[in-house]
């Protein structure tokens, strides 16, 4: 039988999720192998440069660079407070001293003889890397991190929105098609990854905020809103450092589209358990989705225990695929033939194609590279 290898959309119940947990700077790793962890469980430490201060001491005490030490009172690597005297004149008349200040906590880091100016770098900033997902910690980096293994249901979106999240699995609409305003939110929303069925917009993005939810999971948002949230237009790069104080996936794209049937089926299945969200999305090399990822532990681990891990595998017939360019994009459909030979398609380029049934029930011909599979 006939492969194509596509990019995969993974929308699984049951999977291995691996996540590498690094530390941006060498730092200590506070758990061993072997080790449990919950997603908030701090697994690394390290401590990040404090910014720098320039005082322009000479210019404040009116004096010469080549003078600046003979007028310190603090000499470079001493600890100071904010506020505290740091260099001073020494006038006959004390009424007349000029006094010198440090504008924050920190230390004396450098006193140049050149420019007249002192270096306060601030405090230490402690970095507290978490686990992301529940599960046992397999590896451990020495300084660096750890990586950390879970049983769990995965779904993978087209485009997302800020960093990671951690809370309860909130399912607001009633079905994939459905489109809630913000007028559906309340303080039941707090502290929960909620999905809100085909559409979010600027306005529910806006309440669910309001009401303390850490993440909104939808079909699709209309690329005008995008703009709303943001306060720019977004560049084909990477996302997910966005400081918008929320986690936004899109399973679909833009525009009001209704969620898969198979997605939404799936986390509306594991509503109220603990679950992970991470909006970054790089489109380019070193392809990267937004996700959501739901451990499976008791019970709910046994349940999907007989469906075993996925194994990756070419596209072949009978597959679920989404087409993720025009006419086509965002049907979701079954694959119906995988045609052997390549074919001249209206742009007068020569593919390799396949038949994709839709859920619809009709076959529409696409370039096997306008799929990606929906593993479920």
């Amino acid at each position: 039988m006939a492969h194509a290898y596509t990019p995969g959309l993974k929308v699984t119940r049951r999977t291995t999720v691996r996540k590498r947990r690094l530390l941006p700077v060498k730092g200590k790793v506070l758990v061993e192998p072997g080790r449990q962890v919950q997603a908030s469980t701090i697994v690394a430490q390290a401590e990040l440069a404090g910014p720098v201060h320039p005082v322009n001491v000479v210019n404040w005490l009116g004096v010469r660079p080549a003078e600046i030490r003979s007028y310190m009172l603090v000499k470079e690597g001493d600890e100071v407070e904010e506020g505290q005297a740091i260099a001073e004149t020494r006038p006959l008349l004390r009424w007349f001293k000029t006094v010198c200040r440090s504008p924050a906590v920190g230390r004396i880091e450098n006193v140049s003889e050149v420019t007249g100016q002192v270096m306060v770098r601030g405090e230490a900033q402690k970095l507290n890397l978490r686990a992301y997902i529940c599960g046992t910690v397999v590896e451990v980096m020495p300084q660096e991190g750890v990586v950390v293994e879970t049983q769990a249901a995965l779904v993978q979106g087209i485009f997302g929105l800020g960093g990671e999240c951690f809370g309860r699995l909130n399912v607001l609409a009633n079905s994939h098609a459905a489109v809630i305003g913000p007028e559906a939110l309340d303080s039941s929303c707090a502290n929960c990854i909620i999905v809100v069925g085909s559409l979010a917009t600027a306005s529910l993005i806006g309440a669910a905020r309001q009401f303390g939810a850490l993440g909104v999971v939808a079909g699709g948002m209309p690329a005008e809103d995008l703009k709303k949230i943001l306060g720019y237009e977004v560049g084909v790069a990477v996302t997910g450092a966005e400081p918008i104080g929320i986690t936004i996936v899109l399973t679909e794209g833009f525009g009001s589209i209704p969620m898969a049937r198979r997605t939404f089926e799936l986390l509306s299945s594991l509503e109220g358990l603990n679950a992970s969200a991470c909006g970054a999305t790089q489109i380019r090399a070193g392809v990267r989705r937004p996700e959501v990822i739901v451990p499976l532990e008791g019970p709910m681990a046994r349940a999907v225990e007989r469906e075993g891990a996925e194994v990756a595998d070419g596209l072949q017939v009978g597959d679920k695929v989404r087409i993720i360019r025009e006419p086509y994009f965002g049907v979701i459909g079954q694959v119906a033939e995988l045609v052997a030979g390549p074919v001249k398609i209206e742009t007068e380029a020569t593919v390799r194609v396949l038949g994709v049934r839709t859920e619809r029930g009709d076959v529409v011909q696409v370039p096997r590279a306008n799929v990606e599979i929906i593993k479920a």
